[in-house]
């Protein structure tokens, strides 16, 4: 878990195609110490070029652009740079996109009309925890889960999880940070960190995402 509380400075970079969405991105974020705007790009072509030459900790990744869309650009992020954090920009509020960009490896996803504010706190939230999770991705994951227990009746393949490991589940699925969930379960955060990683390869998902998904269907946590 990383600390944006230290000297660090979280660089972001941003691609849109909206000029007077990006000046307002860079406005906001130059009030701030703790974060900075490296690099800005039209559409998913310009900036995977950037990416080549400058590493962000935290990519702003608009959904609708001409050439390259988000949709084709999270994928090649997360394949060529998969530290990169990435958190999805658009004005749709459709369940099924926002669930199938959180699957695909999106760390968070934000409305344009969310504010600077809650732009920020996503930033330091994928930043810190690698995950940003708010009501609308929470109910776009649920709603996704329900579409598949529709389409596959099949309940997922029983897995061996010890107390601690569903207790740490659990925590994480209530949307805990890092740090509250080794404060809870008195464990160093870099142990959380190894045993997140563990559940991911016990029930075979590869995002946090996934593990929220794992969780409902298994009847860990009840669904809203």
């Amino acid at each position: 878990m990383k600390n944006s509380d230290s000297n660090n400075v979280i660089k972001v970079a941003i691609a849109d195609d909206h000029a007077v969405f990006r000046s307002g991105i860079k406005t906001s974020l130059g009030f701030r110490k703790d974060i900075q705007l490296v690099a800005e790009a039209e559409n998913g072509m310009q900036l995977l070029n950037l990416l080549k030459h400058i590493k962000p900790d935290v990519v702003l990744l608009d959904i609708q652009m001409p050439v390259m869309d988000g949709f084709t650009t999270l994928p090649e992020i997360k394949k060529l740079y998969p530290d990169v954090k990435v958190i999805m920009l658009s004005f749709m509020v459709d369940h099924s996109v926002i669930s199938k960009m959180m699957e695909v490896g999106a760390n968070s996803y934000l409305t344009k009309e969310a504010g600077a504010d809650k732009i920020c706190d996503a930033i330091i939230g994928v930043y810190e925890n690698e995950f940003h999770f708010n009501e609308m991705t929470n109910k776009a994951l649920l709603d996704g889960l329900r579409t598949k227990r529709t389409i596959e009746s099949s309940m997922p393949q029983d897995v061996d999880l010890n107390d601690k490991e569903v207790k740490i589940l659990k925590l994480m699925c209530d949307e805990k940070t890092t740090k509250e969930i080794a404060d809870i379960v008195q464990l160093s955060p870099r142990t959380i960190e190894a045993i997140r990683d563990k559940l991911k390869t016990k029930t075979g998902t590869k995002s946090m995402a996934g593990l929220v998904m794992y969780a409902v269907k298994s009847g860990l946590v009840e669904q809203d």
